[in-house]
This record gives structure tokens, sequence and C-alpha cells, in this order.
């Protein structure tokens, strides 16, 4: 199928496209940086997402991946306006058969910067609007919204010994997710799931049904 990725360069992003390469699709990726991922069915367009103007033409895309998202750096206008020019002008055509939107947990929690958490949540309600929409084609439209995953964007906290504690002591399952791990949720949730539909699915380690109880 044909592909459409944001933010391939590293990260979260560059493993889904990994991931669609290795099972044999045709992946096109959009990011402002430059991508390392070397393969003849990739194509890269070195570009910022909020530059309307020009964005590439880019016809039949089957399923969009809408990865692209920065923290504490003009977060709503990326994270969540960028998110809707992609949606709406590649996500909505008669070909189309699957939108995935990669949010946040702390779209749910609101545990983050503040634009970051408005930027996330917004994607929540995005995505059931346009979950409704693309239902008209057959199309699902869901998001998987990560707790912590091992990216560079995270390299402060994971990096430092002392926050890289407290995180763990609100971390059930002990660990962050690795990058691959997210991208098989976004291959079987584009490509596998046919039905459920205007979902957004925290993908967290258990960190949001800690409820700190203590009992003496």
């Amino acid at each position: 199928m044909k592909v459409l990725v944001t933010g391939t360069s590293r990260g979260i992003g560059q493993a889904i496209a990994l991931k669609f390469l290795k099972e044999g699709h045709e992946v096109i990726g959009i990011d402002r940086d430059q991508s390392t991922i070397d393969d003849d069915r990739y194509k890269h367009y070195q570009i910022d997402i909020l530059d309307q103007k020009h964005l590439p033409d880019i016809d039949d895309i089957e399923i969009l991946i809408n990865n692209a998202g920065v923290q504490n750096e003009n977060d709503i206008d990326v994270n969540l306006k960028g998110l809707i020019y992609m949606s709406e002008r590649y996500g909505i055509n008669a070909h189309i058969k699957a939108i995935l939107n990669i949010g946040s947990a702390s779209g749910h929690t609101g545990a983050e910067f503040p634009e970051y958490c408005a930027s996330k949540g917004g994607i929540i309600a995005y995505t059931k609007n346009l979950a409704l929409r693309v239902a008209e084609c057959g199309a699902t439209c869901n998001s998987i919204d990560p707790g912590g995953v091992l990216t560079p964007l995270n390299e402060p906290v994971i990096n430092d010994p002392e926050s890289w504690a407290l995180i763990m002591d609100e971390t059930p399952l002990k660990r962050w997710a690795e990058p691959s791990e997210i991208a098989d949720w976004a291959y079987f949730m584009t490509v596998i799931n046919k039905f459920c539909t205007g979902q957004s699915i925290i993908i967290d380690g258990g960190e949001a049904i800690k409820s700190n109880f203590i009992w003496k």
C-alpha cells in the first residue's frame, strides 16, 4: 500500500517507516530534517508540515500516519494544526483506508507542558471528527497515545538518574517503550484493524492507571 508518514527522520516516525518498508509497502516521508532511511521504496520530502504552500502533490494515499511533533516548541501549531493540515490535504481521498494520529498519554492525563497537553488533547477530539468523515470511504481513523518512549526527544530525563528513578516509580511495567513497539501498534491499527475507529488508545506501561493507594 501507499503510506505517508510524517516526522520520519528519527524516533517513532522512523521506526514506523521502517516497519512498513519491512512489510513490503511503499513509504513516503515528510520531515523538516533529512532522513537516513535507505530503501528504494522510500521517498523523502524535507519540508515543514506547516509550510502548506510547498507541501508536495501526492495522490492516492492509502494510509496516513500523522507522527510529526514537537515538545515545548510551538506545540499547538505543529502537533495539532500541522496534523490537521496533513489530514485534510492527504487523508481525505477516495483511496484512503486508514488514518492514524500519534498523540500522547498526556492528552488524557494533562501531565506535561501546558501547550503540549492542549495540543495532544486536541488530537483526541479531531480524531473523532475525522473518523466520522472518512467512514464514508470505509476507512478507519484512530490515535495511539504513547506514554514514555525511548526517543532522542526524551533524552533529558532518560539520561538523568534522579528523574528516571521518579519516572519508574510511576510506571507499573518499570520500563519505557521502544520505538519499534509503537511502530507495531501503528501497523496493527492501520493494516490489520478494519473495524475499530474513532478511538484513542493509551500505550504507557500502565502509568495512567496507577492510583498510589496507600493503607496502613
